[in-house]
């Protein structure tokens, strides 16, 4: 069983500035979480190419693309107070974007059970028509586009503490994308509340799980457990699209959610298994300690590859058992 992990050193050339979260040290601490879980054996790095532009402008307008590329050549700056780009940051939001549709192509081919876009800029908050929340290019969204544009029904699964407002607003009215967010509430973007269900011929495909500041790990998997994992199967997704955001462990210094690498793993095993190897993707999104996030990405991407290797345990608590509670009794109120 191989995981394949593509990235491209151009993703660490794409600089927002010295004291920025967002920072090339993420993809550092990702491999160094690699070589602790002593994964060399089953995991196959690949190098992600360049997206084709017919498939990035499926989800971003050309001209928004090419006022990116312009801001980059002539030095970057600020996009806007919280995202910011140098001269690389475009080519690499282009291997970004690239990774994913590498990756499935790959599995098509039977390269891999499952495959990790480790890049950044990562993507979730980028909306079609602008950049916002460290992310330039939306790469789920290109990804989860290319299989649906072909006849696959795509699952993505949000798990960053942020909620994926740019994933949510590309398929809010589309019936073969479904899009769950499990994110802190209130909290940056301030979107993501529990009746943001879809719209039109989208109705009912998207779903939202607010949870407090302070949630713990035995209630996020029971959210995963007891609401994410039957909507999922209800949809029956040919795809599982997993953006792969691990701010809400407890180290973490822009979020406040209580989790644990071991809480990531086993939400990850319980997702993983609603379908098949071959097709399971995950994206790199947030994550900004850099000894958490290696602690995680070392235990999801063995529980990918079957490896056992746990450097946390998971964590109890009652914390967001309520909100949990009230979500479940909204989802799933017509099942």
């Amino acid at each position: 069983m191989t995981l394949l992990l593509a990235t491209n050193d151009l993703c660490w050339l794409h600089d927002a500035g010295p004291h920025h979260p967002e920072r090339p040290a993420r993809l550092d601490a990702f491999r160094h979480g690699i070589a602790q879980a002593d994964l060399s054996e089953a995991v196959q790095w690949v190098d992600a190419p360049v997206a084709e532009r017919a498939a990035v402008e499926a989800v971003h307008p050309g001209p928004v693309l090419d006022r990116l590329q312009m801001f980059c050549l002539e030095g970057g700056g600020n996009i806007d107070p919280d995202t910011a780009v140098n001269s690389s940051s475009s080519d690499a939001a282009w291997v970004a974007a690239g990774a994913g549709l590498d990756l499935i192509r790959r599995m098509d081919a039977g390269e891999g059970a499952a495959g990790w876009s480790v890049v950044r800029p990562p993507g979730h908050h980028a909306l079609p028509n602008r950049q916002m929340g460290f992310c330039l290019i939306n790469n789920v969204a290109v990804a989860a586009r290319f299989l649906a544009d072909r006849g696959d029904r795509v699952a993505i699964v949000d798990i960053d503490a942020h909620h994926g407002n740019g994933t949510q607003d590309i398929f809010y009215s589309d019936p073969d994308v479904l899009f769950v967010s499990l994110h802190q509430y209130p909290w940056y973007p301030y979107t993501g509340a529990l009746e943001e269900t879809g719209h039109g011929a989208g109705a009912g495909t998207n779903v939202n799980i607010p949870l407090p500041a302070g949630t713990s790990g035995s209630v996020y998997r029971s959210a995963i457990e007891e609401i994410v994992v039957p909507v999922v199967e209800k949809f029956a997704p040919d795809w599982l699209l997993i953006s792969a955001g691990f701010d809400g462990h407890r180290a973490d210094p822009i979020t406040d959610l209580g989790l644990s690498s071991g809480d990531y793993a086993d939400a990850s095993r319980t997702l993983m298994n609603i379908v098949p190897a071959g097709k399971r993707l995950l994206f790199l999104e947030g994550g900004y300690d850099t000894d958490a996030l290696a602690s995680c990405a070392g235990a999801v991407a063995s529980i990918a590859v079957d490896h056992a290797y746990r450097p946390e345990e998971a964590t109890g608590g009652n914390v967001g058992g309520g909100e949990v509670a009230a979500a479940k009794r909204f989802h799933l109120r017509d099942r």
